[in-house]
């Protein structure tokens, strides 16, 4: 695996699926829907494409807490830029303990329609007091290829991360500059 860049400050972190795992929560939700829909489906992997949609029902992933406290230590300035509405990324980092960590959260808002994660992007570099086009010492790391998309159109380097909902191949397929396994192999990268 390729080494990260020496001057790397400004680390960007997707929510769902990198920093929390809603995965549960999502798929109860459309097991509930298809059932009632009078098409039950009691196989939940099955349902796995439908994660992603902003809901409440949460775990902080094994390690995170931690990892982010040695990344801020070690000198970085840590962000979230996700498509889940922000005013649903504020409690949920707020109700883990794990805004404290961030210097700055960017999230859709639910009063627009179309956002982009690479819109999430720019507002978080924005937010950060960063230029937009060609951000400097930044890398996004997130666990789908619309984090690595998003990164790509704003010209900034990406961690996939597979513990995440990726599919498999789908992080190196859609070009993500290094691909880790887990927490721990995150933090070996970074630290």
């Amino acid at each position: 695996m390729k080494a990260l860049p020496k001057d790397l400050r400004y680390l960007l972190f997707d929510l769902d699926g990198t920093l929390t795992d809603s995965a549960e929560g999502i798929l109860r939700c459309v097991q509930y829907a298809l059932e009632q829909c009078g098409t039950p489906e009691p196989n939940a992997e099955k349902l796995r494409s439908f994660i992603g949609p902003p809901l409440l029902e949460n775990a902080v992933y094994d390690g995170i807490p931690e990892l982010l406290e040695k990344l801020r230590e070690h000198g970085y300035v840590l962000a979230v830029a996700t498509s889940k509405p922000e005013v649903y990324t504020l409690r949920i980092l707020e109700h883990f303990d794990l805004s404290r960590y961030f210097t700055a959260v960017a999230g859709c808002d639910i009063h627009r329609a179309g956002e982009t994660k690479a819109d999430m992007i720019r507002l978080a570099l924005r937010r950060l007091g960063l230029p937009e086009q060609e951000p400097p010492q930044t890398v996004m790391i997130g666990d789908r290829k619309h984090d690595v998309l998003g990164a790509r159109e704003c010209r900034v380097p990406c961690i996939g991360v597979r513990y995440g909902y990726a599919e498999a191949g789908e992080l190196e397929q859609y070009g993500a500059d290094w691909v880790t396994d887990s927490v721990e192999t995150l933090g070996k990268l970074l630290l």
